[in-house]
């Protein structure tokens, strides 16, 4: 979203300025026919260009032209208002008495300090996806509106309507506005393409509001696909394009060869805040379902499996048996959740999802969101050196119940033991063998069993561990368990955790 500031009139009254000086400039400088100058002439002849390169240069022109006229109209500006609330601290509250009146209230409550409403208005840019009747529906980002107080939706001819927020989501970082337009309003629907089709080099335009200028069209290439949103909190993988893209661009499509949106503009990577060639838009692809979601519901419903996922290095791979292996690997699992009713366990190593096969954990969290609730899918997992398959009945994610540590077994990620974890844990026993306790999670298992950060498991149920892979296996198909620690140079054993 781009802040307003109304800034034209001084604007306009500068470059009305240097205008006139350099107007004057140029009547005062006489040096016509000199060697150094050069004039425009309407009278030159134009660059000889070979017809054969004039006709392809010109179809391509043509064919920007009709994509353009064609797509604009489905393009609109969204302008937004968001009003905010804050508390300001009295700076008097530490005060016993007032000569004059508290500033902040006679009252009690204005000890506490005055509530005030601030408003911050901005843009962004959207794409009429679906009529219904007379409700039209623009898709747009979630930050562009998912907190707007009043949103107007401009149309390329001038219409401007009053909208409406349908759903927003932060997760994917999309919203659906809709607005109310009689039957005989001429509204323009885009098309929806196919991003599972697009690759790198594929030719694009980019629509939108960039910086407030409406209607504006960029031209580049697919410069790569399936960049991972997690730096922006993304769950979603991204086209990356070199179109130029601009605050305000956000919420726009980008659009194919076929004047088909493939993407939903989103962000871009800058060390100017302007474009430099790096814009990524959100595959229209995984966005699709969020439509239905929306108008149906309000909401995007995901699909949940629940486990607890965690990006590993080569070392912790190779410690966990996986070695060169891609996949996503489930440090944990929710009791009571779909993975466990199903017999996936904590340390599965999972590589493909109906026979797709899975990168990393950031793909599984995609592809496992896309399923719908009751649908059952199958997983295919490593298991303490061996693959094996298991079948879980996905249900419905639910905030609340992802975020309960109770749940969350074992409630703490292992790490390998290697020589440099003992040397930041000041361990000088060279031959202790065993997995690092790291990342005890409040309310946990692991937390009502007394482990802490830098405990060393050296073994499960009595049963001695070494590595990563050896831990996880015990860890499996137990009715209760304990675990043997070495921490502060002593060894001692915890009480027993019952499922």
């Amino acid at each position: 979203m781009k802040t307003i500031t109304k800034c034209i009139a001084g604007g306009a009254a500068v470059s009305a300025l240097a205008f006139a000086l350099l107007s004057f400039s140029c009547a005062k400088t006489e040096v016509h026919g000199t060697a150094d100058t050069a004039f425009a002439d309407t009278t030159a002849p134009s660059v000889p260009i070979a017809s054969g390169s004039m006709k392809v240069l010109e179809a391509l022109q043509d064919s920007f032209r009709s994509l353009s006229s064609g797509v604009l109209p489905s393009v609109v500006e969204i302008d937004v208002t968001e009003k905010t609330t804050i508390t300001e601290r009295n700076p008097f509250e530490d005060l016993p008495f007032f000569f004059f009146g508290n500033p902040y209230g006679d009252d009690n409550s204005g000890r506490k300090g005055r509530t005030r409403e601030f408003e911050q208005k901005g843009l962004g840019s959207g794409v009429i996806v679906r009529r219904t009747g007379d409700t039209i529906y623009v898709l747009t980002n979630n930050h562009v509106a998912g907190k707007a107080t009043d949103i107007k939706v401009k149309l390329n001819d001038g219409q401007e309507f009053s909208g409406k927020l349908v759903g927003a989501d932060e997760r994917q970082d999309i919203a659906l506005v809709s607005f109310e337009a009689d039957k005989n309003a001429k509204i323009t629907v885009a098309k929806l393409g196919d991003s599972d089709n697009v690759q790198q080099g594929d030719i694009v335009l980019a629509m939108g509001a960039p910086l407030g200028y409406s209607q504006s069209v960029t031209q580049g290439i697919v410069s790569a696909t399936g960049r991972s949103g997690a730096q922006i909190n993304n769950m979603n993988d991204f086209i990356q394009t070199d179109a130029a893209i601009n605050q305000g661009n956000s919420g726009g499509p980008l659009i194919n060869i076929y004047g088909e949106v493939i993407g939903i503009n989103t962000w871009i990577a800058s060390q100017s805040g302007g474009s430099q060639g790096l814009g990524f838009a959100l595959p229209i692809n995984s966005v699709k379902k969020a439509i239905d979601d929306f108008i149906d519901k309000g909401k995007i419903t995901y699909g949940w499996l629940g486990v607890s996922l965690v990006e590993v290095t080569d070392k912790y791979k190779k410690d966990l048996g996986v070695e060169g292996k891609n996949g996503a690997f489930a440090s944990q699992l929710f009791l009571g959740s779909p993975a466990e009713k199903s017999g996936l366990m904590a340390g599965d190593f999972i590589i493909e999802l109906n026979g797709k096969k899975i990168k990393d954990q950031n793909a599984l969290v995609r592809e496992v969101a896309y399923l719908p609730a009751g649908k059952t899918a199958e997983f295919k997992v490593i298991r303490g050196g061996k693959e094996m398959t298991v079948k879980v009945k996905i249900e419905e994610r639910s905030k609340d119940t992802a975020n309960d540590n109770s749940k969350l077994w074992p409630g703490f990620i292992a790490a390998p033991l290697t020589d440099d974890v003992k040397k930041e844990l000041k361990i000088d026993d060279k031959g202790l063998k065993g997995v690092a306790v790291t990342n005890v999670l409040e309310k946990s298992p692991a937390a009502s069993l007394r482990l802490q950060n830098g405990d060393i498991i050296t073994a499960v149920n009595d049963k001695k561990v070494t590595s990563l892979e050896e831990f996880y296996k015990e860890l499996a198909g137990k009715k209760e368990i304990w675990f043997d620690i070495y921490a502060n140079g002593h060894s001692i054993s915890t009480g027993k955790f019952k499922f």
